[in-house]
């Protein structure tokens, strides 16, 4: 059976950035799973990977993206380059989760969808984290990370025994049926309406 990264790591987090910067490294080792895996555990551990991707951009959609057009400078162009990025890269997503790991392009779309993921990832980094740290207080950053946390709660890599079936019944189907679950339980922790 594969060990899958957990999610509590990230929980401890308090500020957006650390937690989104925990996030992406947690990504990172959920590629090299996949990677490794093979048969029932290659679609098991594809399958934490698009759940961790899905909640991870949506709050980033929701929650990083529209207070960064607010707050930094040059914002919209900012976030508009990401969006771009991140849309390429669902689009693959999309792609691989419909043709199955079975699909015989699986491992040479995982290697696109890792390249695309990781300069994403960096640029966020670069342009996106560093200018948020800059601009915004602590108390911001922890005031974002209530709804990035509430996100993250929904796709654990690895459920705690007991939870495994409500975590399937939440997290199932296509990446943007994940994402719209995701979306209204981020919307919901934030105060606003789905």
């Amino acid at each position: 059976m594969a060990k899958h990264d957990t999610m509590p790591e990230t929980m401890s987090e308090n500020d957006v950035v650390d937690l989104l910067l925990a996030q992406h490294a947690r990504i990172q080792k959920l590629f090299d799973e996949v990677e490794r895996a093979s048969g029932e555990q290659l679609a098991e551990s594809f399958t934490h990977l698009v759940r961790l991707l899905a909640v991870h951009e949506t709050a980033e959609e929701e929650i990083v993206h529209p207070y960064a057009r607010l707050r930094l400078d040059g914002g919209d162009a900012v976030v508009d380059d990401r969006l771009q990025e991140e849309n390429r890269a669902k689009q693959l997503l999309m792609k691989m989760d419909r043709a199955g790991v079975e699909a015989t392009d699986f491992m040479e779309n995982l290697a696109a969808l890792r390249a695309m993921v990781t300069a994403h990832a960096h640029n966020e980094e670069r342009h996106e984290f560093t200018q948020l740290r800059a601009h915004t207080s602590q108390i911001e950053r922890r005031g974002l990370a209530v709804g990035v946390k509430a996100a993250e709660a929904l796709a654990p890599t690895h459920p705690h025994p007991g939870t495994e079936g409500a975590v399937k019944n939440v997290l199932v189907g296509t990446p943007i049926a994940m994402m719209d679950r995701a979306r209204d339980v981020i919307r919901q922790a934030m105060g606003k309406q789905p």
